[in-house]
């Protein structure tokens, strides 16, 4: 019994072969795309739901430590690390997908007579060698745009209204707010640390923060063809 010959590799491909292909690529790349999406979400709902419980321990009773909301802020980041490095990932995937929905398409539903494009050589160089499209930065500057940022932020004006309302302090203290910034300071102990010491580590998390989300430069990757972005 004879086998089959081989199928050469590299071979030309018959205009129905080509559109077999291409089709059952594009759908595993979006499958691919689609579960890194997941995993980005997964952690977004995780960095909430911390966010959410946190704020209700440190809120809801004056034994509370103050510290829990940083401990809140320190998990955040955490989150916000892994996030960004799935959202790499996602980025490979995503942009492949784009590739054949601007460029095939896009091109069959509303051709354009002029249109020219070496797109397929992109996707081919990036099936052979694959490299992440965005740096960890940019990927940690864009999560911060659109999630991070509002939650760090809730997180820091919760901690502010801790410190600066005593009977959240301490249950014999007045309903009200401290007399002066030093008492808020000072409330900001932990443990040995002096409180100005704990103010001022978080002053500069922040001011990195916003460092990173608002002076990193960005391709603005999708926004650059369309209103859409993840």
């Amino acid at each position: 019994m004879n086998d089959a010959p081989a199928t050469p590799i590299g071979r030309t491909l018959s205009p129905s072969e080509m559109v077999t292909v291409m089709s059952h690529f594009h759908r595993a790349e979006i499958a691919r795309m689609a579960g890194w999406r997941d995993r980005i979400d997964r952690t977004s709902n995780w960095a909430i739901t911390v966010v959410a419980a946190m704020l209700s321990v440190s809120l809801s009773t004056a034994s509370a430590h103050h510290g829990v909301l940083l401990f809140a802020m320190l998990l955040v980041l955490l989150l916000l690390w892994i996030e960004a490095r799935r959202y790499r990932f996602f980025d490979v995937y995503r942009a492949r997908v784009r590739q054949f929905e601007r460029h095939y398409f896009a091109q069959i539903f509303s051709p354009q007579p002029d249109f020219a494009s070496d797109w397929l050589l992109i996707v081919g160089e990036s099936l052979r060698t694959p490299k992440f499209l965005v740096s960890q930065r940019v990927a940690l500057a864009r999560r911060l745009r659109r999630n991070y940022i509002h939650m760090m932020l809730i997180l820091l004006l919760a901690w502010i209204l801790k410190l600066s309302t005593p009977s959240l302090l301490d249950k014999a203290a007045p309903v009200g707010f401290v007399g002066t910034l030093r008492e808020a300071v000072s409330a900001a102990a932990l443990g040995p640390v002096p409180g100005l010491v704990i103010v001022t580590l978080v002053a500069i998390l922040f001011a990195g923060l916003l460092a990173v989300a608002l002076l990193t430069p960005d391709d603005n990757g999708e926004l650059s063809f369309g209103d859409v972005h993840v």
